[in-house]
């Protein structure tokens, strides 16, 4: 009898094993992101905050020869400081807001005017509305218990969407209290960087692919985000000091107009109109007037010199980054999405004009002699 030649094994030894790293790799990296996770959009917005703020560490730095964790804290203390004077008073002012509604409604002085006429001329929405206006100049506590279940829901979005903006802002200290520490490690963290970067697109390109992230996210950063929060911040102060019913949310809607590159005249404008219709004119409202205005456009002015000094990144992709971001991310993304988008468009187009490394030729084949020419020799 024959014997029985064994089975050959369907995985060999060394596939076994590489399947086998393989999985516990992934296993591992898997893990570490998911301990990661909770942290991971705070350490994104502290290493921007960093990179943005570097060069205003090295000029202080020749300046006043401190060394560098002294300067970084230098920084973000005053940072902190500046941005929580404006902070406390949009918070203030639309905490005051909120009160004072409750007092008028509470008190029964509220009173709606009628509608006029031509609103019920008005196309598709004309008759609806004017019956709608009519029941809340006539009857409005019937008509707020009818609508108190889209109010309520309302009302929780809208406490959600401040409660967001709250933590987004106290995220944000955090952040900067972290971007800190990395500006006072400088050095090593750009030599960090460009080893991995270099690890990942090669020696050759590793420290263009860095210099370039690191343009990209400084003109977005300074350019788009850091116009778009300044701007906020001058017209959010006047809006408090004129007493504008809800200062906050329209300075926080002009810091998302302005991220989204969308001209802040659609709401200082009517916020104008609106303080010279209530209170009149005189030198206050007036200097109010023309300080919002003015206020509204220094973004015209700033954007050339800061985005000059960066890369081009077209400004739909900011947009779509700064949507998305908020989307994904809250009140957070509106800073993190451009800046990744923006990134990611950079090195994408770096790799497109990058052309392909020439593959070699393979060397010809050595010609050897048939057993018939060497018995004919």
């Amino acid at each position: 009898m024959v014997p029985a030649t064994p089975a050959e094994p369907i995985w060999s030894r060394p596939l076994l094993d590489v399947l086998l790293r393989t999985g516990l790799v992934a296993v591992l990296a898997l893990a570490c992101y998911a301990v990661f996770r909770p942290f991971l959009n705070l350490m994104l917005w502290s290493v921007i905050l960093a990179i943005t703020l570097y060069p205003l560490q090295g000029m202080l730095r020749r300046r006043l020869h401190w060394r560098e964790g002294r300067l970084a804290t230098l920084i973000v203390v005053v940072i902190i400081a500046v941005l929580l004077v404006p902070m406390y008073f949009m918070a203030y002012s639309l905490a005051e807001s909120a009160h004072h509604a409750m007092e008028v409604a509470q008190s029964g002085r509220f009173h709606v005017p009628p509608p006029s006429d031509a609103v019920r001329d008005w196309p598709i929405v004309g008759e609806r509305l004017h019956a709608l206006w009519t029941q809340a100049a006539t009857d409005l506590t019937t008509l707020a218990r009818k609508l108190a279940p889209q109010l309520r829901t309302f009302t929780f979005a809208a406490l959600g969407k401040i409660a967001g903006a709250a933590l987004g802002f106290v995220l944000f200290l955090a952040a900067l209290a972290i971007a800190a520490i990395w500006m006072a490690y400088a050095e090593s963290a750009t030599r960090a960087a460009e080893r991995i970067s270099g690890r990942l697109f090669g020696a050759d390109r590793g420290h263009r692919i860095a210099v370039l992230c690191t343009a990209t996210i400084r003109a977005v950063a300074q350019g788009v985000v850091g116009i778009a929060f300044i701007q906020s911040l001058l017209i959010g102060v006047g809006f408090v000091l004129m007493g504008v019913p809800g200062a906050g949310i329209l300075a926080l809607l002009v810091l998302l107009l302005g991220i989204m590159q969308v001209p802040a005249s659609i709401v200082t404008i009517p916020v104008i109109i609106y303080v010279f219709a209530t209170k009149g004119f005189d030198v206050g409202t007036i200097v109010f007037g023309v300080y919002v205005f003015v206020a509204g456009l220094v973004d015209n002015v700033l954007k050339p010199l800061l985005l000059g000094r960066g890369v081009e990144v077209p400004m739909p992709v900011v947009l779509i980054g700064a949507l998305g971001g908020m989307v994904t991310m809250g009140v957070v993304g509106l800073f993190i999405g451009p800046v990744l988008l923006a990134v990611g468009y950079q090195l994408f187009w770096a790799w497109v004009d990058t052309p392909p490394t020439a593959q070699p030729a393979p060397p010809p084949a050595p010609v050897t002699e048939s057993p018939t020419d060497a018995g004919a020799d």
